[in-house]
């Protein structure tokens, strides 16, 4: 097992297989001109699976795929149909764009959840927030998710005056449809100007969505990072990922994996581990897990206020979003 001084167990690996993305959302990628990562200083498709091999090999559990967008790099298919091989539950989070393309190789590789970055259900605004127009084509792919019982969770962060008049179109949507709407706070990362007055909260949600619906929690799963609640009568349900506001950090069983082979023990982490120098060196990757999950903070990196209103978002020492994996 992989363990903290906070005796908590890590046995969830979100794995970036690329910085790259064909969408430029304002707070993941600022940049339309955006430098990414050479080909070289990514983990190449063995260097991954062998990464994994050691992780699932120390208690690793759970798989996530994510990048930039894990599904552009050209060698997806057989990074996940390898990884599929693997005794854990393989998952992936993605903007949904080649879902139909990739369809086969993600049912073949057991994938039984797939999370759908989507934070609009207007095509003209969601054409501004990430300067591309597929709309149209990503709401497709879900529908072909549906079709073959693949479960959906759909990924909206929330952001005061831009989206937060849509929560309760969300929240009408899983009526009728089997998916899980997740709510995400707006969280600060180098390069996309947050503010905390541009944060909707987890109150404010549960307050906008009580106003229509009548809400009932849910109770969530050990580790889980989200708040779980149903509407009765609705075949889909919807949660809140309060990171800002109510942070899961004592629970917390995450490991990040960048694209160029960094280990991040927290999302907000102001320090990495190089295992891929250290694997392509043929040396030990396993004592320098240890050692980065040993030193992580008690909460949200020990760079975050307990109060999302007093951080400097200009102070943070962490990459952006794109580059670290969603």
């Amino acid at each position: 097992m992989i363990a903290d001084t906070f005796g908590r167990i890590h046995d969830y690996l979100r794995i970036s297989l690329t910085d790259n993305c064909n969408f430029r959302c304002f707070y993941c990628m600022p940049e339309e001109e955006y430098d990414f990562t050479p080909a070289s200083r990514l983990m190449q498709t063995d260097e991954i699976i062998k990464l994994a091999e050691i992780f699932v090999a120390n208690g690793v559990k759970k798989i996530r795929l994510t990048g930039g967008e894990p599904l552009v790099r050209k060698d997806a298919a057989h990074i996940i149909s390898a990884l599929g091989k693997l005794p854990v539950e393989l998952v992936i989070t993605t903007n949904g764009t080649r879902i139909a393309e990739m369809l086969p190789v993600l049912k073949e590789a057991g994938i039984k959840t797939i999370n759908i970055s989507l934070d609009t259900l207007q095509p003209e605004k969601f054409f501004m927030i990430t300067r591309r127009d597929v709309f149209h084509q990503v709401r497709s792919n879900i529908e072909l998710l549906l079709q073959h019982k693949i479960r959906v969770k759909i990924n909206m962060v929330v952001m005061k005056g831009l989206n937060d008049n849509e929560i309760n179109d969300f929240i009408s949507w899983t009526k009728h449809n089997p998916i899980q709407v997740r709510f995400i706070e707006f969280m600060p990362f180098n390069g996309n100007r947050w503010t905390s007055n541009q944060m909707f909260s987890l109150a404010e949600i549960l307050a906008l969505v009580e106003k229509d619906f009548t809400v009932l929690p849910i109770k969530g799963e050990q580790n889980d990072t989200a708040k779980h609640f149903m509407i009765p009568g609705h075949e889909g349900s919807f949660a809140i990922i309060s990171t800002m506001t109510h942070p899961f950090c004592s629970t917390c069983n995450r490991m990040r994996l960048t694209a160029d082979g960094k280990l991040k023990n927290c999302l907000f982490s102001d320090t990495e581990t190089d295992l891929l120098t250290a694997l392509r060196k043929n040396e030990e990757v396993l004592p320098l897990i240890q050692s980065a999950i040993w030193s992580k903070k008690k909460a949200l990196g020990g760079q975050l206020a307990s109060d999302f209103e007093k951080i400097d978002a200009t102070t943070i020492q962490n990459r952006s979003m794109i580059t670290i994996g969603g």
